[in-house]
This record gives structure tokens, sequence and C-alpha cells, in this order.
């Protein structure tokens, strides 16, 4: 059984949502599927927060990969032929940890300019109402 499969059926088993696993991990739900699908690596931490949110030791959900792949199917690679190229790229696991850090950084000062907008928002709508 693929571990996507096992994954999937043991959160299904559980009665966990892919919307409330995407939430313990602290992405969006169309992320997480692709992560359960094995388009996208799950990181350590994921799995550690994915066994604790099942109540499975690790070993017995973690992937024993080394390294993500990145699946490119876009139309563009259009051979003539009406087939598509699917590319692979073997990503080392430091320069995708890098880049989940940096998604991470970025998703949270968004979150912070979100809450400023919507204190300065306030801040305008007192202040209009003032006038």
């Amino acid at each position: 059984m693929m571990i996507q499969e096992k994954l999937r059926n043991l959160r299904k088993e559980k009665g966990i949502t892919q919307e409330k696993m995407a939430k313990i991990l602290s992405t969006d739900p169309s992320n997480y599927s692709r992560k359960e699908q094995g388009k996208v690596k799950i990181h350590d931490e994921e799995w550690e927060k994915m066994a604790a949110a099942l109540n499975v030791p690790l070993d017995e959900i973690k992937e024993d990969t080394k390294g993500g792949v990145v699946h490119n199917d876009n139309s563009s690679f259009n051979d003539n032929s009406g087939n598509y190229y699917i590319q692979h790229f073997n990503i080392p696991n430091n320069l995708i940890d890098t880049l989940q850090d940096c998604i991470n950084l970025l998703k949270d000062q968004v979150h912070e300019l979100k809450e400023d907008n919507k204190k300065l928002k306030e801040e305008n709508t007192k202040l209009k109402s003032k006038i």
C-alpha cells in the first residue's frame, strides 16, 4: 500500500477531514490534498503533527523517501502527439526545508499585515464617525 493511501485511510478511520488536517498543519485544504496525493512533500514536522492527530506512532505513517519530487503537468509541454511530458525534478531536502521556512515566514507576514489592515480600517471608521 502506498504511503499516501495509508495516510488517507488512517485519516478517514479517525474521522478527520482534509480541512481539519490542513488546519493542524497550518496549510490550506488544497495543499493538504496534494500532500495526501503525494504531489507535495510532507516535511518532518508535518509528519509529527499528523501522527499526533491520528494518535499513531510516527514510524507507522512517515514516508522513508529522501528528497522531494515536483511534478509538472503543464500542458505547454505538449509534444504535438496529444501526449504531455511530465517533468520530475529531484530537489534536495535542505532546499525544500529552506523554501518551506520562507513560505511559512511569508504566511506569518501576510497574517500580520491582515491584522494591521483590520486595525487601520477600524481606526478609519472611528475617525470618519467623528467628522
